[in-house]
């Protein structure tokens, strides 16, 4: 035996190693899972692929998350999440409307317009005729929640006297289109690449723009 192997085997600690936490374990099965799906679509992703790519056992996967309908919402729900952090009220009533209003489309977009959000969406309209499931997970997960965290804002600032808006519900889904709908679609069909952070930001700041000029009290 070396020298070097006698050494690695004395410092290497005794008894086995420190175990993850099942939130810990969550969070690396969601990530596979959306590796997985990215990759290889939903029909042909299967719960042992996750495992495997995770580096856990398919029990360990089961006993976290049941199902693969499960990853698909625990995937769509953990990118979802990041976005409803950058638009929480109390955070951006510090900001101006017009700049509070470009984070939450600057966040809207770089989360729409990433490349792994787009293979989902990829992933949704060629799936959904066989997997009903994949659909219904994105749009109560994914487009309804969006929209209701973007309402909810656009409502909290009626309240306040700044905008005047019938909707909100409906102008969340235009603010929506306006700023994800176009390059999203482009991308999807092969017509342009993923937009880079500068791109969106300027995106986010005309539409911000174009929308305050339209409902500002005045």
């Amino acid at each position: 035996m070396s020298v070097v192997k006698i050494a690695e085997q004395v410092r290497r600690p005794r008894g086995r190693p420190p175990t993850r936490s099942d939130e810990e374990t969550r969070r690396i099965l969601i990530e596979a899972a959306a590796a997985e799906f990215e990759t290889n679509g939903y029909a042909e992703t299967s719960m042992a692929d996750v495992a495997q790519r995770a580096g856990v056992s398919t029990r360990t996967v089961y006993r976290l998350i049941p199902n693969k309908a499960d990853l698909l919402v625990r995937v769509v729900s953990d990118r979802i999440g990041q976005l409803m952090l950058e638009i929480d009220a109390a955070a951006l009533d510090v900001s101006s409307m017009s700049e509070a209003l470009e984070r939450i489309l600057f966040a809207y977009g770089m989360l729409t317009l990433s490349q792994r959000t787009i293979a989902i969406d990829r992933l949704v309209v060629c799936e959904c005729g066989q997997f009903p499931e994949v659909a219904t997970a994105f749009y109560r997960f994914a487009i309804r929640r969006a929209n209701e965290g973007i309402a909810a804002w656009l409502r909290r600032q009626c309240e306040r006297g700044l905008i005047k808006v019938d909707n909100p519900q409906l102008a969340a889904g235009m603010l929506r289109g306006m700023m994800s709908m176009d390059p999203q679609r482009a991308v999807m069909l092969g017509e342009r690449d993923v937009p880079d952070a500068d791109e969106v930001a300027a995106r986010a700041k005309q539409c911000a723009r174009f929308f305050l000029d339209g409902c500002l009290v005045r």
